[in-house]
Formats: structure tokens, sequence, C-alpha cells
């Protein structure tokens, strides 16, 4: 997946609109965000997923999804590398928080 794709399944979404945030592509559904590219110059989308969906992802796929370091990672913020990354793997938030709406055809155990 490249930073082009990761925009245009972002933007499939209902309801999605783009915005700047500290001068990186930001994604949000009914103001909240969900995920952004704020990391794609080291190779990674971010996505923002509770610590419980993060840690699932992790476990089924290490190879695309890792924590970001610090609060942020504790807090469910997630990397997704995007050269291993595809469609398949896409869980994204709508307005509720904990709520997950899925374009992808796989998820982790327990989802």
């Amino acid at each position: 997946m490249k930073p082009a794709d990761f925009r245009r399944i972002a933007l499939s979404l209902h309801g999605v609109e783009e915005y700047d945030h500290t001068g990186f592509p930001a994604f949000r559904v009914g103001g909240r965000k969900f995920a952004s590219l704020a990391s794609q110059a080291e190779g990674y989308g971010n996505l923002m997923l509770t610590p419980e969906q993060q840690a699932a992802f992790v476990e089924e796929a290490p190879e695309i999804f890792l924590p970001i370091p610090g609060g942020f990672g504790r807090m469910g913020h997630t990397h997704i590398r995007l050269a291993a990354a595809s469609e398949e793997y896409w869980p994204v938030h709508s307005t509720r928080r904990g709520n997950c709406e899925w374009i992808g055809t796989r998820r982790p155990p327990g989802t």
C-alpha cells in the first residue's frame, strides 16, 4: 500500500473529511480523528484504535501493525506498515470510540 492508497481508502468511508493536522494529512468522522499520514516519511500510516483492538491487530499481524511508541501507543494509536499492508486489513473508527467500521475482509480474533 502507498500513502495514496491509504488516503483513498480513508476518504471512501461515509462522512470522512481530510484535514491538515500539524502539516500532515489526517482523517476524521464526526469531528473524531481515526487515521493520519503523519508518519508516512517513515513508511507508516497511523490508526487510532482502542488498546484492545490494537492488541488484537498486533497479535494477528505483527508484520503490519505496531503500537506507536510512548503514551499515544498505550492509548491505542497504531502504526500500519504501508509497504506490508493491503486493503485486506483496514479497521476504521466510526463516530464513537471503540466502534469499528470494517472495509477489509480480515478481522483479528475477537473482533
